[in-house]
Formats: C-alpha cells, sequence, structure tokens
C-alpha cells in the first residue's frame, strides 16, 4: 500500500496538458461504453465547452494531481451539480502503474473529504457499465446505484 497520499490542485499550465489526455480518455471510453465515434466526439466537445470554456476550468471545480510518495499518480476532478449541495467527482483516473494498490479507495476518500470541506452533503459520479473493477470499489466506500441506462444496439 502506499503511504503518502495527497491530493495537489493542478496549475493551468498543469491543467492544459492535463486537458487533451483526460477528454482522449472521456471519448475512449464513451466508445467502449457503445457511443460512436461521432457521439463520442460529440459528448467530448460539449463537455470541453461547458466545463473548459477557453480552456480553464470554471470557477468552484477542482482539480488535482494525485500524488502517490510523490509521484503523480493520477487526477481527480469535483465540484458541485446544479445545486452547491451536490457535489459530482467528473472525473478520477489512476495511472495503470499505481493501480491494485489501495490508491483509489484513498483518492475517492480525500474526494469525499474535499467535498464535505465544501459544504456537500452528497457526492455522486459516474461509471461505465464496463467498468466493473470501479463499480465494486465505488460500492465497497458506500456508493449505491441510483440510476442505470441501459441500450440496445440495433
Amino acid at each position: 500500500m502506499t503511504d503518502d497520499v495527497r491530493l495537489r490542485p493542478k496549475t493551468e499550465a498543469e491543467t492544459a496538458a492535463w486537458l487533451p489526455v483526460a477528454m482522449a480518455a472521456y471519448e475512449q471510453a464513451r466508445q467502449r461504453a457503445g457511443d460512436t465515434a461521432e457521439q463520442a466526439v460529440v459528448g467530448r466537445r460539449a463537455s470541453e465547452d461547458q466545463y473548459f470554456p477557453d480552456g480553464r476550468l470554471i470557477d468552484g471545480h477542482l482539480l488535482f494531481t494525485v500524488e502517490a510518495d510523490g509521484e503523480d499518480a493520477g487526477w481527480l476532478w469535483i465540484g458541485p451539480m446544479s445545486e452547491p449541495a451536490n457535489w459530482y467527482i467528473w472525473d478520477v483516473a489512476i495511472h495503470e502503474t499505481h493501480r491494485r494498490r489501495g490508491l483509489g479507495s484513498r483518492v475517492m476518500l480525500l474526494a469525499e473529504e474535499v467535498a464535505r470541506d465544501q459544504g456537500a452533503v452528497n457526492l455522486r459520479l459516474n461509471v461505465f457499465g464496463y467498468n466493473t473493477p470501479a463499480i465494486r470499489l465505488y460500492e465497497s466506500l458506500g456508493y449505491e446505484t441510483a440510476a442505470i441506462h441501459m441500450q440496445k444496439v440495433l
């Protein structure tokens, strides 16, 4: 298990470097979940336009580098939904080289602290149905299914 885990706010330069990487991963995840390539691009662009106008994260949202023992181990993007008491994990990722060390659980607990410190009374997230390891992790931390979107490819 990793001993020292912390969330460090990303600088503007780090955010600019992170954004295309994270959005490409989001686009790939949407395709893996069933979107066509075109739908995934549209979804990615909509997300960028809404949350990163001019390449900068909108006010009230927080973007962190996950550091484990001083190394960049991933990222966390968290912020309010439409009501300030409802917070959302917009994106969380642990780099492949840092997985299977309990880091995901620790980052999720840190995310809860951040949200609570900002006045949140609940924390939500979306997880694609194919991501069974993440679903298990969230369930083990007390997250419950709030909605299920289903589809059938025709």
